[in-house]
C-alpha cells in the first residue's frame, strides 16, 4: 500500500479533507492539485499517481483555470491545444471584455 500524499488543506477547502479517497477520486484530486496547489503539492501528486494517470486526468479535464492549464501543459509536456478544457473554451467564446 502506498503512503497517502500530503497536500495542503486549502486545496480541498470545499470537501471533507479527511474523507478524500485518493484512488477513487484520482482525476478530481489531480486537477485540483494542479489548479490550486503549489510546487510541493504537485510533486506529491506526481509521486503518488503514475505519469500516465496524471497526464490522462489533465488532458480529459472538463475545466482547468487558465493559470493551472499552462502549468499542467508545461509539467506534462503537452501543448495546450491537446487539453479538452482548452478545446471547449475555444468552442464557446465569451463576450470580449471592454
Amino acid at each position: 500500500m502506498r503512503n497517502k500524499p500530503i497536500f495542503d488543506k486549502r486545496i480541498f477547502w470545499d470537501v471533507n479533507f479527511e474523507n478524500i479517497d485518493y484512488d477513487t477520486k484520482a482525476h478530481f484530486v489531480i486537477v485540483r492539485v494542479f489548479e490550486r496547489g503549489d510546487i510541493e503539492d504537485i510533486r506529491q501528486c506526481r509521486r503518488y499517481y503514475s505519469e500516465d494517470l496524471v497526464k490522462k486526468a489533465l488532458l480529459e479535464a472538463k475545466y482547468i483555470m487558465l493559470n493551472g492549464l499552462y502549468l499542467a501543459a508545461a509539467v506534462i509536456d503537452e501543448p495546450i491545444q491537446n487539453f479538452r478544457c482548452y478545446i471547449e473554451r475555444q468552442s464557446n467564446p465569451t463576450r470580449y471584455p471592454y
